[in-house]
């Protein structure tokens, strides 16, 4: 293997393939990046058996002689980084050792023999689906964070993407919230997937502009196609709960605020609280809108939300304060409309003018 390469060009790559890599796998050879060098490309592939990323070099590069290796993920990346040259040479001097030389720089990579890297399908296989990008990585923003952390429910770790008659529903909980994205597909395809958060997190990522992306969806992986780059993620197994029923389609109570105002007065209604559970309460009449916490050792605060409009009788709710400024923050818009059941039913957050991105929130009961 022997090739001049742009520096930035092969740092760019680098910083996309390296986020697949783990440093504590347990296969010695995963915390490495193969370099795959080609008559016409250098392909680069970082996985760490969950989650795959392979992209590929076809300009800024000068092919001298052909060949594989696999050199350390966190050495050959910080190398690049910091070599102060515009381009570099890169090539095996004798088995598996690497050089890599700058205008000024020389440095000795000892590599592994790409016989002993995984062979991983990348291949096209399952339903295919097509999308903007811009879209993909929305979803995975508006519902990635309603994710589980316990590892006693798998299923809840990772995004449900269900398809079925050119709609796709994105759904996240974790049992005290919800998260929903509705987008309408070209394609009619049909599929019913959990994609781990991980995963969901690294593709969100590495979409930087808009243009569209492939997804190929088959029984244990799905595989994403942009720009040059494939990522391919195992999926979770079991089946996701449904999560319709939770979700209330009547409200008796709703409420309708500037997104801005809301979220500086959760901020300030928050600060007293106990850190630990960061409960705050909502009471609500057509005449006033109050938000306010309490606690034994630290002491109260009150909010008067002026800018709020209320509709329906007298309701007190109490909820964490974490979740409704994750729900708003998620929606990005000016207004919200949050649609309330009752004092110890879910309530819903939404776009004031839009009703494809769900929030929905568990109330807490106090004493």
């Amino acid at each position: 293997m022997n090739f001049k390469i742009k520096r930035l060009a092969l740092l760019n790559a680098l910083a996309k393939v390296s986020r697949a890599v783990s440093m504590k796998s347990p296969l010695p050879v995963l915390t490495g990046i193969k370099f795959d060098l080609k008559d016409n490309e250098l392909i680069l592939t970082g996985s760490d058996s969950d989650i795959t990323i392979q992209t590929s070099i076809k300009e800024n590069i000068e092919i001298i002689q052909t060949g594989s290796v696999v050199l350390s993920s966190r050495y050959i990346l910080e190398i690049i980084k910091k070599i102060d040259s515009e381009f570099v040479h890169i090539y095996i001097v004798d088995g598996t050792l690497t050089r890599i030389e700058g205008a000024n720089s020389k440095f000795d990579l000892n590599g592994t023999s790409y016989i002993d890297y995984p062979r991983i399908d990348l291949n096209k296989s399952g339903v295919h689906l097509q999308m903007k990008s811009t879209d993909l990585k929305q979803a995975i923003e508006q519902t990635s964070f309603a994710t589980s952390e316990k590892e006693t429910r798998p299923v809840l770790t990772g995004v449900n993407f269900k398809a079925k008659d050119h709609v796709l529903e994105c759904i996240a909980t974790d049992s005290y919230r919800l998260a929903k994205r509705i987008l309408t597909i070209d394609s009619d395809v049909s599929f019913n997937i959990i994609i781990p958060k991980k995963s969901l997190i690294e593709i969100s990522r590495i979409i930087e502009k808009d243009e569209f992306i492939d997804l190929y969806v088959s029984d244990r992986k799905v595989l994403f196609i942009f720009d040059s780059v494939l990522i391919q993620t195992r999926l979770i197994d079991g089946s996701y709960p449904d999560t319709s029923r939770l979700i209330p389609h009547e409200h008796n109570y709703s409420m309708s605020v500037d997104s801005v105002s809301l979220l500086n007065s959760i901020d300030r209604a928050s600060l007293l609280s106990n850190e630990q559970t960061n409960i705050i309460k909502l009471s609500m009449s057509e005449d006033h809108v109050m938000l306010s916490s309490y606690s034994q050792e630290i002491g109260s605060v009150e909010e008067n939300l002026s800018k709020a409009f209320y509709k329906g009788d007298e309701l007190s709710i109490s909820f964490s304060a974490k979740y409704l400024n994750d729900a708003i923050k998620s929606i990005n818009g000016e207004k919200v409309k949050v649609l309330f059941t009752g004092e110890m039913k879910p309530f819903i957050i939404m776009d004031f003018e839009k009703d494809d991105i769900i929030q929905l929130v568990l109330p807490v009961r106090t004493y």
